[in-house]
């Protein structure tokens, strides 16, 4: 028996004795802008401003065409959710297809499964917000992945060795922000990987490529020249779940206190 066979018939991990980890441990940029043992140059994180975002969808089409994850499969990468806050105090959130195909409808399908039609002159509110893995400073799919099919690169992002992934699942369990996945055709582990295999060839990622009103932008933490570094330093922005003590690296601009 190999040690894949054998890890696959022994693991008695429970995932979710692996988080929240350091669960009182802010997040602080200007510690990860700071020089690291080993003297690596690059730190990559992502800005998603939520004011220009229009749920056009064209980053999700894009992201699934670069990444081979069939069109009409119902999960993704990246996603984009609308938000309808309406004056009676409720907040309503879709995703339909991921926003893949825009918002065109007032009817709002809930995670539940129920839907509701909102008459706009009941809106108080109403934006869209992209969503992505967020390439934890200290990401909790890590460790609990058995074999170690789920490891972090030293600049920062979290990748997925199909080859080793046996499809436990423990990783997408850990994860705080829904951001992991089956691949409906290799059945192993997916996320977004920033498009990691872009990015380090000095491309932008196909979603930034693809976005036409600048909602999405990826840089370097460590280049206090970049300019997402400098609007990250400015501190007029926020991050999901920081709770988690995950330290998440995409950051938000004008992010709205109903975003979960």
């Amino acid at each position: 028996m190999n040690r894949r066979e054998f890890l696959k018939n022994s693991i008695t991990v429970i995932a979710g004795l692996a988080v929240p980890l350091s669960a009182l441990e802010f997040i602080n940029p200007k510690e990860l802008l700071a020089d690291k043992p080993g003297g690596e140059k690059v730190r990559w994180i992502f800005l998603v401003d939520t004011q220009k975002c229009v749920g056009c969808g064209l980053c999700v089409m894009a992201c699934k065409a670069e990444n081979e994850l069939p069109y009409d499969a119902d999960v993704s990468r990246t996603w984009v959710e609308r938000y309808v806050v309406t004056r009676d105090g409720n907040t309503l959130i879709d995703s339909p297809k991921e926003g893949r195909d825009g918002y065109t409808s007032q009817k709002i399908t809930m995670g539940d499964g129920t839907s509701r039609n909102v008459r706009p002159e009941d809106i108080e509110k109403a934006f869209f917000v992209p969503k992505l893995c967020n390439q934890c400073e200290n990401p909790a799919c890590v460790q609990v992945c058995p074999l170690g099919a789920t490891y972090q690169t030293q600049d920062g992002v979290v990748l997925v060795d199909r080859k080793m992934c046996m499809g436990c699942g423990y990783c997408i369990m850990a994860c705080p922000y829904a951001a992991r996945f089956f691949h409906p055709v290799y059945r192993t582990a997916e996320k977004c990987t920033f498009c990691y295999h872009r990015i380090t060839k000095g491309m932008k990622t196909a979603c930034v490529d693809a976005c036409s009103f600048d909602a999405r932008r990826i840089g370097n933490l460590r280049d206090p020249n970049d300019p997402v570094t400098k609007t990250i330093m400015s501190g007029r922005i926020g991050v999901l779940r920081e709770e988690y003590g995950t330290k998440p690296q995409v950051y938000y601009l004008g992010l709205s206190r109903e975003v979960k």
